[in-house]
This record gives structure tokens, sequence and C-alpha cells, in this order.
């Protein structure tokens, strides 16, 4: 008899002790849901400090035309283009340097300038249009000379821009000489015909700032 106690003992103690985990493993589930609508409240701050339009990827160059916005100051803000030596005038701010600077940088550099004069400046600098990044097609074209690049440019497209060929053209024996970054140059060959017969449509690639294209 007592044996079978301890028996009936020991499976209340073992159903409690289920319980128990049980009653805890749904808590520490539960738990989750609580902090969850926390969530969208940090996503949404992120977002906020996403939304704001520069790019922090792009060098500008000379010739470019920034949009600056400097929030609540009209007679600041303006669409002007980086000059030739590379900088730029504003009221307040003087000239600055824009060329070989991301927009991002430019924001800071002239936030900066105006903190002399306005409390806490919010300051938005778009690249409005891009003239410093161009192309160079050589050789036997219509048209030689540098293009600014636009809308993803191809070697066909390049050609087109420069007029077509001339009369003895080597269709065939195009190239593209591209910059590394280590300062050697990369040939890729393009051979006209087979490209427009679709053969090989690989050779036809998107233009880089500095590419030039030779038309032997």
């Amino acid at each position: 008899m007592t044996r079978i106690n301890r028996s009936f003992s020991m499976r209340r103690l073992v159903a409690g002790a289920v319980f128990v985990s049980l009653s805890i493993g749904a808590w520490g589930q539960a738990q989750p849901s609580s902090t969850a609508h926390l969530a969208p409240a940090s996503a949404n701050v992120k977002t906020s400090d996403q939304s704001k339009p520069h790019d922090d990827s792009f060098v500008i160059g000379n010739d470019d035309v920034l949009a600056i916005n400097v929030w609540k100051e009209p007679d600041i803000s303006r669409s002007i283009p980086v000059r030739s030596d590379g900088k730029i005038s504003l009221p307040l701010v003087g000239e600055v340097q824009a060329a070989g600077r991301t927009p991002l940088k430019l924001e800071e550099d002239i936030a900066g300038k105006l903190k002399n004069y306005i409390s806490e400046p919010e300051v938005t600098v778009m690249v409005q249009q891009i003239n410093s990044q161009k192309f160079n097609v050589l050789g036997q074209v219509a048209r030689p000379g540098s293009f600014v690049i636009a809308n993803s440019p191809t070697v066909l497209d390049a050609i087109a821009a420069a007029g077509g060929f001339r009369d003895f053209a080597k269709q065939k024996s195009i190239y593209v000489l591209r910059e590394n970054p280590d300062g050697t140059q990369t040939r890729l060959l393009f051979n006209y015909k087979e490209v427009i017969k679709g053969v090989n449509p690989a050779q036809n690639v998107k233009l880089q700032p500095r590419d030039t294209i030779v038309v032997p």
C-alpha cells in the first residue's frame, strides 16, 4: 500500500512539473508579442532618417548642377552649377568646394558655415544634372569627342551619339579602354557586325565614366 501511495505521489509531482513548464513556455512565447508593438515605432524612425534625399556615393564634379535647399531660407536655396574651379558660391556661405565631394559631405560643409548665422541649419543637396561624367569616342566616327553619360549608355549608344561610322571604319575591331582603380587600363573588344546580328551581345557593355571607345 505504501508503494502505491509513493507511486501516486510521484505521478502528481511529475504532472505538476510538466504543467509549470508548459505555463512558463507559454508565457515566454507570449512576451515577444508585447515587445513586437515597439518595432513599428523604431522602424518609423529609421525610415524617416533614410528618406532624406541625398546620395552618399556619387562624387560631384565640375559642371554638375546642384539643387541646394536650406530649410526656411529661400534666399539661400537655389539651383547652381559647379564652376570649372570646382567651387560654388552661396549667400552667407561664400565659396565652398563642391567637386570631389559627395552631396552628403557638401551638405555638412554648407551647414557648418551657416551655423554662424542660422541656428541648426538643415541643408539638402541633390544632383540635379550630371555633366561631369563623360565618355570619349575616338577614331573613324563622324563626330569624335566627349559625351555626357546619361541613361546608362552602351557602346552602340556611344557610336550613335558620335554620328556613326566613317567609310573606312573597321567595325569588327572596335574596343573600349577602361580605367581600373589601380591606374591600369582594360581593353574590351567590340565587334559591331556581331552585335547587330545578335551574336555575343554581351560585348555591348554599359559605359562607365572616362571610358574611351576607339574605332580604328
